[in-house]
């Protein structure tokens, strides 16, 4: 039996993740994770809601850390520059959590109903790190639209670091951003390129 809140929770995770692994999402219940993990499923129940959440525990984490680094960033730097000191101190947690992640990512790839989970998720991230910019006194429209490519930019370079682990996830983030700002100068110069 775990001892702890915290051992119990892990425990439940990774027995999910195999459980996932082996059978599927949709062929698997809240008791054989539970089974697996060495507790009952009440215990389940008292850390996760249902059993998608096993998936997505530390959502809140990452709301918070990434809402306080846009919060705490110095003035001056423009709203994309903000985002990238944001996810490289977020990218922190999945780092450290990068035997869980990787699979994570397996089983919701293959499950439907993890993907629609994912989007939601991820929409609710992306508001509240546009709402963080707005605080700041970043324009409504601009701050949606930062919050919403920087996204897209963690998310690439998140899954480039679970397929190129020799490469750390900050460096992945560094390649992403420095990607959008070639796509942005290509853009401008392909406008002022006289056309024959």
């Amino acid at each position: 039996m775990p001892r702890s809140g915290l051992e119990a929770r892990r425990r439940l995770q990774q027995a999910a993740l195999e459980l996932y692994r082996e059978r599927g999402f949709d062929q698997t219940t809240t008791a054989e994770i539970a089974a697996r993990a060495g507790v009952n499923e009440r215990t389940f129940f008292r850390h996760f809601p249902d059993k998608r959440e096993v998936l997505f525990h530390g959502e809140a984490d990452l709301r918070a850390e990434l809402t306080q680094s846009v919060a705490e960033a110095p003035d001056g730097l423009r709203p994309l520059e903000i985002l990238l000191r944001a996810f490289r101190k977020a990218g922190r947690i999945l780092e450290e959590n990068r035997p869980f992640s990787e699979p994570r990512l397996e089983v919701i790839a293959r499950t439907p109903a993890l993907r629609e989970r994912e989007l939601a998720k991820a929409a609710s991230l992306t508001e509240a790190v546009a709402e963080a910019l707005r605080q700041r006194g970043v324009a409504d429209r601009l701050a949606g639209l930062a919050a919403q490519t920087g996204w897209a930019a963690f998310h690439q370079a998140a899954g480039a670091w679970i397929e190129d682990p020799s490469q750390s996830l900050d460096a992945h983030l560094s390649r992403a951003f420095d990607d959008l700002r070639a796509l942005f100068t290509t853009a401008s110069l392909a406008k002022v390129r006289p056309t024959n």
